[in-house]
């Protein structure tokens, strides 16, 4: 049995692992973990334009955050779907009989199993050690914050009805705005990626977090320059096509809004969006 990654691309860390994998031509069957439903929302995303369309894993329904990749597991149809299931999480990993979850560990797996080039986790300790700073840096801040415009302006008012208080926007988008200041001065500084010269797995980590406000309309990219730059040549170091391709769902993610949510499914998950935000 082949390489198999459970996955759903409204998941950031899920689009990191599934943009690392194609651009290394690293083969993987991929199983499309839907965190929003069809059999609840009556709507199914679409395949990714060019990409071989997703085969259906284990069902499961968003209990969690809906775009950090926790989720309840729905019924297991084989043994190992159910041992996918028993992680309660996307993304996972099952490699033969060797399952994996969290993203950075499934990324240093294929990282070192397949031999990726060197730029990606380098060999150099110093460099290597700038990779893992950012990684750590990262979940306390941008991962703080930027998942959060998702919350207020799609998923919250989806799951309540009600829309939020622009105030509560203004305040996360404060935060991110402090983070995103940070992550120029303190990581990006005047080079071409985070650690030097190439691509690293410490900026497609970032990116694809950095992507999540946009898919709602908040354009931080917009008057920073030297950050917009930096986007580009992640694009370009990756592949445009594939790229976008990866965050085709999450840059239509306002069409949720006009979707109907079955009432137990709002009852649920109304006051966990609510606790996020406190």
């Amino acid at each position: 049995m082949g390489l198999e990654l459970y996955l759903d691309l409204l998941s950031q860390p899920c689009r990191s692992i599934y943009i690392f994998a194609r651009t290394n031509n690293i083969p993987f069957e991929f199983k499309h973990v839907e965190l929003f439903k069809d059999s609840v929302l009556g709507k199914k995303p679409a395949a990714a334009s060019g990409a071989e369309r997703p085969r259906t894993g284990p069902c499961l329904s968003c209990a969690e955050d809906p775009t950090s990749g926790c989720s309840t597991p729905g019924p297991s149809n084989s043994e190992g779907d159910g041992k996918i299931s028993l992680l309660k999480k996307v993304p996972v990993l099952k490699d033969g009989d060797f399952t994996l979850a969290e993203c950075t560990a499934i990324l240093l797996y294929l990282s070192r199993k397949y031999n990726t080039p060197d730029h990606w986790y380098p060999s150099d300790i110093k460099k290597r050690a700038q990779v893992d700073e950012y990684l750590s840096w990262h979940h306390a801040n941008i991962r703080a914050n930027a998942p959060k415009t998702m919350w207020i302006k799609v998923l919250i008012p989806l799951f309540t009805g009600q829309p939020q208080p622009s105030e509560k926007l203004q305040e996360v988008m404060e935060g991110l705005s402090t983070s995103l200041k940070q992550f120029e001065e303190r990581f990006l500084q005047d080079k071409a990626f985070i650690i030097g010269s190439e691509i690293s797995l410490a900026d497609l980590v970032a990116i694809v977090e950095l992507m999540q406000p946009v898919g709602v309309g908040c354009d931080i990219f917009e008057d920073r320059p030297r950050l917009m730059e930096w986007r580009r040549r992640v694009e370009e170091a990756v592949g445009k096509e594939l790229f976008f391709q990866a965050h085709e769902m999450i840059l239509n993610i306002k069409e949720l809004s006009n979707i109907q949510i079955d009432p137990q499914l709002k009852e649920h998950l109304a006051p966990v969006l609510m606790k996020m935000l406190k």
